[in-house]
């Protein structure tokens, strides 16, 4: 087990780097001119030639890819010193840059925002747990009846509504018709200040999250349980005499939830990258709703940091989900 950590852990960071490699390079090489963004922006939008070169010169721009990939990825782990419109700011590691919209460095104002989206990421992605995996059992133990058949459909349809466009309707009908209490002012409270508006305040992001989310998981979990109810060990046990809930929930339902947790993983780690749509509509200063401000605004050093984060989200919980292998299912064994 410690030795498949250690080498599942040594390709994240393999993966992380080109990762970073790749990001860094899209926006080294992009239509768009980084030092455009920042002349602009200390300039009052009136950026000249000579000034554009100055920055492009400070940012080191007009240097090759190669000697400033280095420094920007010991800069992560050391920290770096960045100079812009002639002043030196110390960034401290983790140094992800500094904001071009306020010079302030990325990873302080990333701090901020993480338990935002921690908090959406962690409640939606209980509720697709909690509602579709209990909805998709069920449905698999009576395939074929017509709670099963209506289950499926309505959730098929649900599904394949647009999220963005389910989410601004559970909004307006929540929140600005019905003025629903307690969850009908969503928006993101710190836990520590008041427990009670932090849980009213993402309640309605959750459930939106929770009820889009399970229609996809009851399908997963249906068919994972439907295919386990029909393995060999399962008709032993039913063979053997054992009561019904013990076969489905103790035997079948551990080999069942393997390909769910698969899906799981990447869900979450997606849903720790930032839920845009959801940040967006439901006024939660995520990570999410950062990325999307600072695309509007050019702020690339935001952009790549976020990007970056979204890639260490995506690799950890897929690390997790490969550990949970051998707990949920002991035919499978990590070497």
């Amino acid at each position: 087990m410690f030795a498949y950590i250690v080498k599942r852990l040594l390709a994240g960071i393999v993966v992380m780097l080109l990762v970073s490699l790749s990001i860094f390079l899209l926006f080294w090489y992009g239509p768009s001119e980084p030092a455009r963004a920042i002349c602009d922006s200390k300039t009052s939008q009136r950026c000249t030639p000579a000034k554009l070169e100055v920055f492009t010169e400070e940012l080191g721009y007009n240097n090759a890819w190669y000697t400033e990939f280095p420094e920007y990825v010991g800069g992560i782990f050391t920290g770096r010193d960045i100079t812009i419109a002639s002043q030196t700011t110390r960034c401290e590691a983790p140094c992800l840059g500094l904001s071009y919209k306020n010079g302030k460095p990325v990873w302080d104002e990333m701090k901020g925002r993480l338990p935002a989206t921690f908090s959406v990421a962690i409640g939606g992605a209980f509720l697709y747990l909690l509602l579709g995996v209990p909805l998709g059992v069920a449905a698999a133990r009576r395939r074929g009846t017509v709670a099963d058949k209506s289950l499926v459909s309505s959730f098929l349809v649900l599904s394949s509504v647009p999220y963005y466009l389910f989410a601004l309707l559970t909004f307006l009908y929540f929140s600005v018709l019905f003025e629903a209490p307690f969850i009908g002012n969503p928006g993101y409270v710190p836990f520590s200040e008041s427990p009670v508006d932090w849980f009213g305040g993402l309640a309605l992001a959750w459930i939106c999250l929770g009820i889009f989310g399970c229609t996809q998981y009851t399908r997963y979990a249906r068919g994972a349980m439907v295919e386990a109810l029909s393995e060999d060990y399962v008709r032993t046990a039913k063979a053997k005499g054992l009561p019904q809930r013990e076969v489905v929930y103790k035997h079948a339902l551990r080999a069942a939830l393997v390909p769910v947790v698969t899906i799981f993983g990447i869900d979450f780690g997606t849903l720790l990258a930032g839920t845009i749509f959801t940040e967006k509509i439901f006024d939660i200063d995520g990570i999410g709703l950062w990325a999307l401000l600072a695309v509007g605004q050019k702020d690339l050093p935001i952009v790549q940091a976020t990007a970056l984060f979204a890639a260490v989200a995506l690799i950890l919980s897929n690390l997790l989900v490969d550990l949970l292998y051998s707990v949920l299912d002991p035919r499978v064994r990590l070497s």
